[in-house]
C-alpha cells in the first residue's frame, strides 16, 4: 500500500506541475477540426500501424471488430463459433494475454482470465481499427499502453458537425441467417460551437442454428464417420448502450463516456463422442466509465489525463445431465487513473514521463475463494527524436504489483509482490531523402502477470506462477506513394520479419492426482514470421478500385525439453501460412465489394500429429451496396452473401462454423 500511496502522489504531481508550466500567449500548434480535435507537432510513426478506417470498415462483411481484424496481418483469430461465441485474438503467436485492447485510448481489462471478448464490440459506431506490433509511435500516452507486446486500438465515432447542422440521427436494421435481427440508432447532437453528445443503441438477437458438417477420419486415413447435423445452444440476446460528451477548449479537448453491455448466450461446446448438444449458459453485464483530457500549454509542454471505472458480472451454469453441475457467478471491480507529460526540449527532441495506477478485485462464489485485490503502479520514461530523415523511440516502464486475499482461512495465499522492468527501442530511417521508402526496426522486452484465475482458481491456482516474459526483435520496411491525380491514387507496401521468444509460459500441467491439474511456468517458445501487406487505389473517371492484401508465415515452436516429443513442433493453432485479401469497386452510389480469407493447417495440441492436424480452410464474402437519397434523407441498402463457397471448417477444433448464410442491412441517416 506505501507504493500505492507514492504513486496515487506522483500521478496528482504530474496533473498539478502543468500550472507551472503554462505558455504565455497563444498555442501556434493548435487546430480546431470540425470543432471537435486538435493536433500537435506532427510526429513521424517510427512504426507505422496497420488499419481499417472510414470506408475500409464500411466495406467489409463484417458483424463486430473481431470479424474486421481478421483481415490483419501476423494476426489469429479464436472463434468459438456462431454470432455469439467468444472472440479473442492473437498477435504474431505469443498469446491473448500479451495482446491490449485499447478502447478510446484505454485498455480494456480482464483480471479474471486476461482474454477480451472483441464480439461485444460492434462496428456501427467504430471510426477505426488500429493494430500496432510493440507499441505506438507517440509518447505522450499512458504508461499501461507501454506494457503490451502488441496493440489493438479501437476508436469509436466522434460527433462531427458542418457549420449548419445541429444533429445527426442514423438508423440501421440488419436482418439474415440463424434468426438475426440487429437494430440499432445513433444519434450525435451539437450543444454548443465546442460540446457535442453522442447516443449508441444496438440490440442483438439470434437463434444460432446452422446446419454444419462433421467428419472424422480414423488413424488409417478411413473415414470414421461423415454426417451433417444442426448446431444448437447458439443462441444469443445482446444489448450495447454507449453514450458520450465531447469538448473542446482553446488549449485541448475532453471527452467522457459510459458503456453498458448485457448478454444472455447458449455456449453450444465442443463436438465429441457423438454429443450435439450442451447445457452451458452464459450471462454477462459489463459497465465502464471513462474520461480523457488532453491540452497543450504552450508549445513545450502537453498533458494527458485518463480514469475509468469498470464493472463485469458473469454467470456461468452448467446443466447437463452428462457432466457435473456448476452454477457460478463473478464480479469484477477496476479503478483505473493515469497522467502522463511530455516536454519538448527543442524541435528535435522531446521527452515524457507516465505514471498510472491501477485497482482491481474480483469476487467469486468458488468453494474457498480467496477473494484476491491486487493493486499495480506503472510508471513510464519515454523519449523520441526525429530528424529529417532518422526517427528514435526509446521507453523504460516499471510495473509495481502487490496482491492481497480476504479469505481468512488463506490468509497466506496472496501472491508475491513482483516488480519489473520492461525497455523498447525503435528506430526508422529514410535511406533518401525526400524519398516514399522507410526502413524500421524495434526491440522489446514486456511481460504479462498471471490472472486471477491462474493463480487462485480453486484446486488449480497456483500462487508462485511468475509472469510470461516475451522478448521481439522485428525489421522492416514501409513504401508508400500517394498522388492527387491522375489514375493511380495510393499504393503501399508493407513487410516486417521477426523473432520472438516467449519464456515462463504458463500452462495448466497434471498433477498425478485423477480430476487435480494446476498451473505452472513451464515452456518456452520461439517464434519466427514474416508479415507482408500491399494496397492500392486507383480512379478513372466515375469508377474507384481498392484493394488490400496480406501474407503471414509463422513458425512458431515450443522449445522446452529436447526431451518431449513435441520438442519443436509448431504450438496449437499457429499456422504457417494465413493471408487475406480485400477488393471493392466503387460506380455512382454502388459499392461492390469481394473479401477472402486464409488459413493454412494448423495443429490442436502440442503434438503435431495426424490425429491433431486441422485443414487448411478459406472464406470467400461478397456484398453490395446502393447509397441513394430521399429529400434531405441519406439512405444505403446492402446485401451480403458470406461464406459463398459454402465452406466448411473449424477455427478451433470440434466447434464448427457456419457454412453459406445471408445478410441484409438498410441504413437511414438524417
Amino acid at each position: 500500500m506505501k507504493k500505492a500511496a507514492v504513486i496515487c502522489l506522483l500521478i496528482t504531481g504530474n496533473i498539478l506541475s502543468c500550472t507551472g508550466l503554462r505558455a504565455q500567449g497563444k498555442l501556434d500548434s493548435l487546430q480546431h477540426l470540425h470543432e471537435v480535435g486538435i493536433s500537435a507537432r506532427r510526429q513521424v510513426e517510427i512504426i507505422a500501424p496497420q488499419q481499417l478506417d472510414g470506408k475500409e470498415l464500411e466495406r467489409l462483411n463484417s458483424h463486430s471488430v473481431a470479424d474486421a481484424i481478421r483481415y490483419f496481418s501476423g494476426v489469429q483469430l479464436k472463434d468459438y463459433g456462431g454470432i455469439g461465441g467468444l472472440k479473442t485474438v492473437n498477435i504474431r503467436g505469443m498469446g491473448t494475454n500479451h495482446t491490449g485492447v485499447f478502447y478510446d485510448g484505454i485498455q480494456l481489462g480482464n483480471a479474471q482470465n486476461g482474454q477480451i471478448d472483441l464480439g461485444k464490440f460492434s462496428l456501427d459506431n467504430m471510426e477505426e481499427i488500429a493494430l500496432y506490433n510493440g507499441q505506438k509511435s507517440e509518447i505522450l500516452q499512458p504508461a499501461r499502453d507501454y506494457g503490451t507486446s502488441g496493440s489493438v486500438y479501437l476508436k469509436s465515432r466522434r460527433p462531427k458537425f458542418k457549420e449548419d447542422e445541429k444533429y445527426h440521427l442514423q438508423a440501421t436494421m440488419k436482418c439474415g441467417s440463424f434468426g438475426l435481427a440487429n437494430p440499432s440508432i445513433l444519434w450525435e447532437q451539437k450543444i454548443t460551437r465546442r460540446t457535442s453528445s453522442l447516443f449508441n443503441a444496438e440490440y442483438t438477437y439470434a437463434t444460432g442454428k446452422y446446419k454444419f458438417r462433421y467428419r472424422r477420419t480414423q488413424p488409417d486415413g478411413s473415414v470414421a464417420y461423415d454426417t451433417t447435423a444442426t448446431r444448437e445452444n447458439g443462441d444469443i440476446k445482446a444489448l450495447r448502450l454507449e453514450g458520450g460528451f465531447f469538448g473542446t477548449a482553446e488549449r485541448g479537448e475532453w471527452n467522457a463516456k459510459l458503456y453498458y453491455y448485457d448478454s444472455e448466450r447458449g455456449i453450444p461446446g465442443p463436438i465429441l463422442n457423438n454429443v450435439w448438444r450442451h447445457g452451458e449458459r452464459q450471462w454477462d453485464r459489463d459497465f465502464f466509465a471513462q474520461g480523457h483530457y488532453r491540452s497543450n500549454f504552450g508549445k513545450r509542454y502537453r498533458l494527458l489525463i485518463n480514469g475509468k471505472y469498470a464493472y463485469d458480472y458473469t454467470e456461468y451454469l452448467r446443466d447437463d445431465y452428462r457432466e457435473l453441475y456448476i452454477h457460478n457467478h463473478y464480479r469484477q471491480h477496476e479503478c483505473y487513473l493515469s497522467a502522463a507529460q511530455q516536454i519538448t526540449l527543442f524541435s528535435w527532441w522531446d521527452v515524457s514521463l507516465s505514471t498510472d495506477f491501477q485497482w482491481n478485485t474480483l469476487n467469486a462464489d468458488l468453494r474457498d475463494f480467496p477473494f484476491p485485490t491486487r493493486y499495480t503502479e506503472m510508471a513510464a520514461i519515454a523519449t523520441t527524436m526525429q530528424w529529417e530523415r532518422v526517427q528514435i523511440q526509446g521507453s523504460l516502464l516499471g510495473t509495481f504489483i502487490q496482491e492481497s486475499v480476504r479469505n481468512k482461512q488463506k490468509a497466506s495465499a496472496a501472491s508475491p509482490n513482483k516488480n519489473e522492468l520492461s525497455p523498447a527501442a525503435f528506430v526508422s530511417f529514410r535511406p533518401l531523402e525526400h524519398h516514399d521508402l522507410q526502413l524500421r526496426a524495434f526491440c522489446k522486452k514486456s511481460f504479462r502477470m498471471p490472472t486471477f484465475n491462474d493463480l487462485y482458481y480453486t484446486d488449480i491456482g497456483n500462487k508462485y506462477l511468475k509472469p510470461e516474459y516475451t522478448v521481439q526483435y522485428d525489421g522492416g520496411f514501409l513504401f508508400r506513394k500517394n498522388r492527387t491525380h491522375g489514375a493511380f491514387r495510393h499504393f503501399e507496401l508493407q513487410g516486417d520479419g521477426y523473432y520472438n521468444v516467449v519464456t515462463n509460459k504458463i500452462v495448466a500441467y497434471p498433477t498425478g492426482q485423477q480430476f487435480r491439474w494446476t498451473m505452472l511456468n513451464l515452456g518456452r517458445v520461439e517464434i519466427r514470421g514474416c508479415d507482408l501487406a500491399a494496397q492500392a487505389g486507383v480512379l478513372w473517371g466515375k469508377v474507384g478500385l481498392n484493394a488490400r492484401v496480406c501474407y503471414t508465415f509463422q513458425r512458431a515452436q515450443d522449445c522446452t525439453d529436447p526431451a518431449d516429443r513435441y520438442y519443436k513442433d509448431q504450438i496449437p493453432y499457429i499456422p504457417r501460412h494465413s493471408g487475406s485479401a480485400l477488393l471493392s469497386a466503387e460506380w455512382e452510389g454502388w459499392n461492390f465489394n469481394y473479401s477472402f480469407i486464409y488459413t493454412g493447417e494448423r495443429y490442436s495440441s502440442s503434438e503435431n500429429s495426424r490425429l491433431t492436424r486441422l485443414q487448411p480452410w478459406y472464406t470467400s464474402d461478397f456484398s453490395a451496396n446502393y447509397s441513394f437519397s430521399v429529400k434531405k434523407v441519406k439512405c444505403r441498402a446492402t446485401g451480403e452473401i458470406n461464406n459463398l463457397f459454402n465452406q466448411h471448417y473449424d477455427v478451433v477444433a470440434n466447434y464448427p462454423m457456419p457454412g453459406i448464410n445471408f445478410k441484409v442491412i438498410l441504413r437511414i441517416e438524417i
